[in-house]
């Protein structure tokens, strides 16, 4: 998915001389260790230190593995190879007692770990934006739907603070199986350390500051990888969540918030006056990437025996597309929701649209309170109310006329009472410190 279109630190965080970067980050801290066990030379360790302070794989790097992997079909072999060109003779010490795995898997840890900090970067910067856009309009007016049909009023804000506290929920989730993949795994072939000192694992791991797998095979177990999918997943679920209910408010007939519309910008080759909510279509768009790649995660946990690779040619897939996809739709629709635009006075004409439908549930409480059994109060109203729909009588005109209702004008005032139902709306936001 790496394409103009990916933003320039995902691109460089997933690119080929980045991951090399990375295995030589595993091999290193790996020799490192052996050299504190006194199986490798320190002058060695202190050479090869040097050699890769002074010359960061670069991009040529990156192409001459690929050359060497043409020949060799092995990327590991391919890398260790390209690294004795560059570094000389005390290369022979890296990659010691390892294997492939154990390098591929520790550093894609590495990357993946990054790419998740990322992504929580962008989480957090979208629920503050949510949390402002809550706090402006907390006491905006507007109609609640249900199906899609008029339901009861509320604030335009309380949509802002539900999603501000589903991201909280998709904070809590990345966070989780992010730490799920803080780990080692340098345990040789098979995971028996036949090859390796298990204080090799040890030690790359405390200089990481991670901890060890506390077994593996031959492969790090991808259950792990699969909770990290569905947490993007799910975020990704939660953005379409929002986006879907923008293209909603910007349909014609509702028209009541819209994305902004650039200077210059055309909705239509063909329909000069379009404005389309294209940004929030991306979002919805790749949401659906980003669930279907979850199933590929899933197929991934079970491997053969003791290692395959039918994983690997997966994961440089999906790793990368679910992770920029995610970072990309998040800064997508906070630009959406912190420059959307807002039709207070439409809000309130739609609320009014029904003729006072909306506060049938006010007036049916008041009927029982009266004293109407409430089978035959319900009857009063919805009678009336569905004769409101087909006629476009207000309401309250109808029940004023109605010789069954009891109440007073003063009784109807107050179920017709808009502040009423927003009365509570400074409890819901103190739940929140707001």
């Amino acid at each position: 998915m790496i394409d103009r279109y990916t933003p320039q630190d995902m691109q460089e965080l997933w690119s080929e001389a980045a991951r090399y970067r990375a295995w030589l980050r595993v091999e290193l801290a790996a020799t490192r260790a052996w050299a504190e066990l006194g199986e490798v030379p320190r002058e060695a360790l202190e050479d090869l230190t040097a050699r890769a302070a002074a010359d960061p794989l670069d991009e040529a790097f990156a192409a001459r593995v690929a050359e060497i992997e043409a020949v060799t079909r092995h990327d590991i072999v391919a890398f260790t190879t390209a690294l004795t060109e560059r570094y000389g003779e005390n290369a022979r010490f890296i990659h010691l007692g390892l294997t492939s795995t154990d390098v591929v898997d520790t550093a894609q840890n590495l990357i993946l770990d990054q790419a998740l900090g990322k992504v929580l970067e962008e989480v957090a910067l979208l629920r503050e934006v949510c949390r402002e856009q809550a706090v402006r309009y907390k006491h905006t007016p507007t109609i609640g739907r249900t199906h899609g049909i008029h339901a009861e009023p509320m604030t335009f804000g309380l949509k802002f603070l539900n999603w501000m506290s589903t991201l909280e929920r998709d904070q809590e989730r990345l966070e989780a199986a992010r730490e799920r993949v803080r780990v080692v795994m340098l345990s040789g072939s098979v995971g028996t350390f036949a090859h390796v000192d298990p204080q090799v694992e040890e030690r790359v791991a405390a200089e990481l500051g991670w901890q060890v797998a506390r077994i593996s095979n031959q492969t790090l177990a991808r259950d792990r990888h699969a909770e990290v999918m569905a947490a993007l997943a799910i975020f990704g679920t939660t953005l379409e969540k929002i986006a879907v209910e923008i293209r909603h408010l910007q349909r014609s007939e509702v028209r009541e918030a819209m994305e902004p519309f650039a200077r210059g910008q055309k909705g239509s080759s063909s329909m000069p006056h379009k404005k389309n909510p294209i940004l929030s279509e991306n979002v919805t768009g790749l949401a659906r990437l980003m669930r279907g790649n979850l199933q590929t995660a899933l197929e991934n946990v079970a491997l053969w025996h003791e290692r395959d690779i039918s994983h690997s040619s997966a994961e440089r897939v999906i790793l990368p597309d679910t992770t920029i996809a995610a970072v990309f739709s998040a800064r997508r629709l906070r630009g959406v929701l912190a420059n959307l635009v807002v039709f207070e006075d439409r809000m309130r004409t739609n609320l009014n649209a029904l003729g006072g439908l909306v506060f049938s549930q006010r007036v049916l409480h008041q009927l029982i309170d009266h004293g109407m059994l409430r089978e035959a109060a319900y009857e009063v109203v919805q009678r009336n109310s569905l004769a409101s729909w087909e006629s476009g009588t207000p309401l309250r005109q109808l029940l004023e006329a109605d010789p069954e209702m009891p109440l007073s004008a003063s009784e109807l005032d107050a179920a017709f009472d808009l502040e009423w139902y927003l009365r509570q709306v400074d409890r819901i936001y103190a739940r929140f410190g707001l």
